[in-house]
């Protein structure tokens, strides 16, 4: 059974023993994420001391979290560490349809051995549960960070490597959380977007909590929010949720229990759309390897939890956490709902029976994967924004750090009422034309703002184009692409915007990076 009291993001903070300690190195990398992993790596083999600091009690961020079902784009940008993660797990499963070997569907405690022994390899100190309180900045350049457990972390060059943007944040470096207005950076699938059918509700439900009744209020999830008009500009976040990795043998299942806080009555529309004759809340329930699954978010009513996440990306320690459990109740209950409520149809419980928590993975999390889907944070905003334009190749970069390939992909940010019928609102999905270069100015800070930091996941890009760019191979390859860039600046003394790019180049493409696609 899962152990509740385990499933939590941040439970307070506890003062070091024996005292605040400080640490020092070449290279701080604040987040252990794929990105901070790979940068650690890098940073290894370059011959810096790097240390990673996290806030959190997780290794590898989503790509142990859950998310074993790779979105690739293009397996042919794939270069460097993040190549041999890929690689590493298709040596682990001993089969593989590619001539490297790599594999690209995995289970996640697989994914976790592959990059605990990277860092035992790499020599690379993690410290976990480090909530950052402060960044001390003294002309341009980041001095020390201070914890809330009162740890100092003292380094040369810092990278943040998390989902949020903390450490960019905390150095006073600029930074949007949101969307866009499309005549922002003159974009066309920005800000306010309908359109697209995917994830929305194929048939008429009624909001109403008395159907045909507006007075009497609407359903849970819902909201009266206006429907602005396309490409309008706003705070929302597009959805957060879980990559859930269940397990459909008798002999390593738990059963889906009730969650804290359980409330049936907050998947009355879902019941409604199943009651309309459609079911396809499961239908991204992609398999793993030893009948294992990660669950993603499908259709109309699914397991993202739209409009729950808007203070997340600025939000505090303790309302992340709040914020954090409110998603665990969603998704945990929308499963032992499907599972259970005799008003479901009984043909769909049955089919939610063959599904437990793996009793193989999590095993110190409560059996539930402790890394929520931050889809979006906070963006930097720096000299280079990466955009719509990019990933069309409408614009190209001459200081390529890797590619993305990914379709440009929001899920959605909104779910309103129009016309008296539930409206999802916010999905994109478009694929570029062919892979594209990431500006090596889209992950560094401007340099008046700070001199001595990278951002390999909260980077400069537009909304849209983050939907793109958001991917773990992709985070991976920044993440060594950034390590790199931060050993070079050391080695030549200069602040990280007035690395030699020639050179920066030319090690990345040693160590295996794709930096450049013919059209």
């Amino acid at each position: 059974m899962i152990q509740f009291d385990q499933v939590y993001y941040y439970k307070g903070t506890e003062k070091s023993e024996g005292g605040p300690q400080t640490i020092e190195a070449d290279l701080c990398i604040y987040g252990a994420s794929s990105a901070g992993v790979a940068a650690a790596v890098q940073a290894s083999r370059m011959g810096l001391k790097a240390v990673i600091a996290d806030p959190g009690r997780h290794l590898g961020g989503l790509t142990t979290g859950g998310l074993g079902s790779t979105d690739i784009g293009n397996k042919a940008a794939i270069g460097g560490l993040s190549r041999s993660f890929y690689q590493a797990i298709g040596k682990h499963y001993g089969s593989s349809k590619e001539e490297d070997g790599s594999v690209w569907y995995f289970e996640p405690h697989v994914a976790s051995a592959v990059y605990e022994a990277w860092m035992e390899e790499a020599g690379v100190q993690v410290y976990f549960e480090q909530q950052l309180e402060k960044a001390e900045v003294e002309q341009g350049r980041i001095k020390r960070l201070t914890m809330l457990s009162g740890d100092v972390f003292i380094a040369s060059v810092f990278i943040d490597a998390t989902y949020e943007g903390d450490l960019l944040a905390h150095a006073g470096v600029s930074y949007h959380v949101g969307r866009e207005a499309n005549s922002v950076y003159r974009e066309t699938l920005n800000g306010v977007h309908f359109g697209h059918p995917n994830h929305n509700f194929y048939t008429y439900i009624d909001p109403y909590v008395q159907p045909g009744k507006p007075d009497s209020g609407l359903l849970y999830g819902v909201t009266d929010a206006s429907p602005g008009f396309q490409g309008q500009g706003d705070h929302c976040v597009q959805a957060y949720n879980f990559r859930i990795c269940l397990s459909n043998r008798p002999e390593n299942r738990a059963p889906l229990p009730a969650p804290p806080g359980y409330n049936p009555e907050h998947y009355t529309l879902l019941l409604r759309y199943i009651e309309s004759g459609i079911w396809d809340v499961m239908r991204l329930c992609s398999m793993m390897p030893n009948g294992k699954t990660d669950l993603n978010n499908w259709g109309g009513f699914s397991t993202d939890h739209i409009g729950a996440n808007y203070r997340w990306p600025e939000g505090s320690y303790e309302e992340r956490e709040a914020i954090f459990q409110d998603h665990v109740t969603y998704n945990l209950g929308l499963l032992y709902f499907l599972s259970t409520d005799e008003r479901v149809p009984a043909h769909i419980r049955q089919e939610m029976s063959q599904w437990g928590l793996p009793l193989d993975e999590y095993t110190d999390h409560g059996f539930w994967t402790p890394q929520l889907y931050i889809r979006e944070g906070r963006r930097m905003v720096s000299d280079v924004v990466m955009t719509e334009h990019h990933c069309r190749r409408h614009e190209e970069v001459d200081d390529s750090v890797g590619l993305a390939a990914y379709t440009m992909d929001s899920h959605n940010c909104r779910r309103i009422v129009i016309d008296g019928r539930a409206v999802n609102e916010g999905n994109v999905e478009v694929a570029p034309s062919a892979p594209y270069a990431i500006s090596y100015r889209s992950i560094v800070p401007r340099a008046e703002e700070c001199t001595n930091l990278i951002v390999p996941i909260c980077l400069s890009s537009s909304h849209i184009a983050f939907g793109s760019i958001r991917m773990e191979p992709v985070f991976m390859i920044l993440g060594q692409s950034a390590a790199t860039a931060a050993a070079l600046a050391l080695e030549a003394g200069v602040p990280v915007q007035d690395v030699d790019y020639s050179k920066l180049r030319t090690r990345l493409e040693q160590d295996g990076q794709v930096l450049a696609w013919a059209r």
